[in-house]
């Protein structure tokens, strides 16, 4: 019953969140007004901007702000406990991280669309935007990298995902294609191509699992590559073709994925097969943890991420969103709402890693592809805590060389496992409503994948706006192309995926490296994000202490754990130069722009920046692409 219960707490949180809170910043603070003209239509070229209803282009927003960052981070921090994780991810969500969210997407939206490092020039200074673009362009080298990484895991893992994941591309395109060039509805093929995908799993676990022959390592080269491939055509094709209906698709997959786990939670609670304070500690003990695992203060605010808070929704939000959006009182809908599904699905995703593991761990048999429990059914509670400490071991023993080695359990289980433990326990949540585990592995995984997948080619896109942005401020006239800025960032992007882990070591095995420089990035850049917002309402006289505290702890915090991190790769036995260096760099950039800003701070409150030129008004008509959603929906 404690499972359930708190997934319903929280979940009446969220709601009960956007209608007072959300709504509250909609109106007094940001002053949303139903008859301004919104980017999408003043620069409208049916590539980039397209003016799109508010039901369409939440599915786009959702499913690349959330991508695999509300699933790792929470699979990773309930190592700390449950509850931590869990008041973080709901308290994070409606006041720090919706709140980010949701006042990127009205900046830009009353900036033509601009990224938020380019309203930066003109609301802090023009010294401010060259940092603020260097920041973003680390920050999604980041991204592109890890994020290949995931999806080429998912992969190489769960086979059985492959074929519906590649299959959704063709079927988007040919929605794409049906409503705008056809002026067809939207959403019944929509819902025609998401019953499609769920045949493809079907087929991907029972007849037709798709993997690359060799070892793991080899697999995950083969995918990254091909991934980054997929993610060039993607990004330099107008948003109406592919990005709008595949991520139109991925949102009624979210829906249903969300109802099949919390109707399965639902049922396993309610019949004792899942108890989450059984299963899985509260809170750990100091004293308890592995000897190399961080403190939970302050890393649980930069490993958990998404879900919470994170710097990437901003880009999200000012890069594509917001020439997209074509009425400003939608920006509550789409900006706040979104960050409070992804909440939504962080708890999900805390429950299964913990409730749902708790159930039994699955071991798939290589002959016959079914899964099966590992942990012994010896009563509930001794099960459910064997099942957790399987995936989140203190102490790991392995075999090396013949002999029997015990070795750390912060360390011993990479991400992949992580990875795991939620699609198992999403999996065994699913189980509970008669649906096989073969077959719901694979539908968690397709989630997952999907998810990622969108994400990955979306920060493409937002990489080639800031490098041509960067080129445009350099005046270096190469780089504003499309296709090159595009081809920088995926080349870039993909030679720190395929870094090799060690001398000894494939290449492909050493971008997981990266992943400790993700969240502390990640959680600076929503700083400096809450820093333009604060920028912003600070030259208008408006409120400004709900933005501000937030925005001195996403500064603090990530540079508090970025310190203790880069300290350790210094100490260790073999210095990590290339996350001291990098790590070392976006810290360099971040406080130079600090510095700027208080510069600036003392003369800018009641002082308007300078404002942008008027433009003629565009002649294009509106977008089919619009009309059908908004039809449909």
């Amino acid at each position: 019953m404690s499972t359930l219960l708190v997934a319903v707490g929280s979940f009446f949180a969220f709601i009960l969140a956007y209608h007072t809170y959300g709504r509250w910043l909609a109106r007094r603070i940001f002053g949303l007004d139903p008859d301004a003209v919104v980017p999408s239509q003043q620069l409208r070229d049916d590539v980039d901007f397209v003016p799109t209803k508010k039901e369409v282009i939440f599915g786009h927003h959702f499913t690349s702000i959330a991508g695999t960052g509300p699933i790792v981070g929470p699979a990773i921090a309930v190592f700390w406990g449950w509850l931590p994780a869990l008041l973080w991810v709901v308290f994070g969500s409606i006041f720090i991280g919706a709140v980010h969210d949701f006042g990127a997407l009205v900046v830009s939206l009353r900036n033509r669309g601009q990224t938020i490092g380019e309203v930066a020039g003109r609301l802090i200074s023009p010294r401010a935007k060259l940092l603020f673009l260097l920041v973003l362009f680390f920050a999604l080298t980041i991204v592109l990298a890890i994020f290949g990484l995931v999806i080429a895991i998912i992969f190489a893992r769960y086979p059985e995902s492959v074929l519906s994941v590649w299959i959704e591309i063709p079927m988007a395109v040919a929605i794409g294609f049906w409503v705008y060039k056809k002026k067809g509805g939207l959403l019944w093929p929509s819902l025609g191509a998401l019953a499609l995908m769920y045949v493809a799993i079907y087929i991907g676990a029972y007849h037709l699992p798709i993997s690359i022959p060799g070892t793991f390592e080899t697999q995950v080269l083969c995918w990254t590559g091909l991934l980054f491939a997929y993610c060039f055509i993607a990004s330099v094709l107008p948003v109406w073709t592919l990005l709008q209906p595949r991520d139109f698709i991925n949102s009624h997959e979210l829906i249903l994925a969300l109802i099949l786990l919390v109707g399965g939670l639902m049922v396993a609670s309610l019949t004792g097969q899942a108890d989450l304070v059984a299963s899985a500690p509260a809170t750990v003990n100091v004293e308890d943890m592995p000897a190399s695992a961080p403190p939970i203060f302050p890393f649980l605010f930069i490993t958990i991420a998404c879900g919470a808070i994170s710097g990437f929704h901003c880009l999200v939000s000012s890069g594509t969103t917001s020439k997209q959006v074509e009425n400003e009182m939608d920006a509550q809908y789409v900006g706040y709402g979104a960050m409070l599904l992804e909440g939504a699905l962080a708890v999900v995703v805390i429950l299964a890693c913990c409730a749902g593991v708790g159930m039994g761990q699955l071991e798939r048999s290589k002959e016959t592809n079914e899964y099966s429990y590992v942990t012994e059914e010896s009563g509930a509670t001794v099960a459910g805590v064997a099942a957790w400490n399987a995936y989140y071991p203190k102490v790991r023993t392995i075999v090396k060389d013949g002999v029997e080695v015990e070795v750390d359990g912060w360390t011993s289980h990479g991400l992949p496992h992580k990875l795991g433990a939620f699609i198992d326990g999403g999996a065994n949540f699913m189980s509970t409503i008669g649906i096989p585990l073969r077959m719901g592995v694979g539908i968690v995984a397709v989630l997952v994948a999907s998810f990622a997948a969108t994400t990955l080619d979306t920060a493409t896109r937002l990489q080639r706006y800031v490098i041509q942005e960067i080129a445009q401020t350099l005046n270096f006239k190469p780089l504003t192309n499309m296709y090159a800025a595009t081809a920088l960032a995926l080349i870039l992007g993909g030679a720190m995926a395929l870094l090799k882990g060690g001398p000894d070591k494939p290449m492909g095995t050493g971008g997981l490296i990266l992943w400790p420089l993700f969240g502390a990035t990640n959680q600076l850049l929503a700083g400096l994000a809450f820093m333009v917002t604060v920028f912003y309402l600070w030259r208008r006289k408006k409120p400004i202490i709900f933005a501000f505290i937030p925005m001195l702890a996403m500064i603090i915090l990530p540079i508090w754990a970025m310190s203790i991190q880069m300290v350790g790769w210094y100490n260790a036995d073999k210095p990590n130069w290339l996350l001291l260096g990098i790590g070392g760099g976006v810290m360099l950039l971040q406080v130079w722009m600090i510095i700027e800003a208080l510069i600036i701070w003392p003369k800018a409150k009641g002082v308007l920046e300078e404002q942008l030129p008027p433009l003629e008004k565009n002649p294009l008509d509106e977008s089919p692409l619009a009309e059908s959603g908004g039809r449909s929906c």
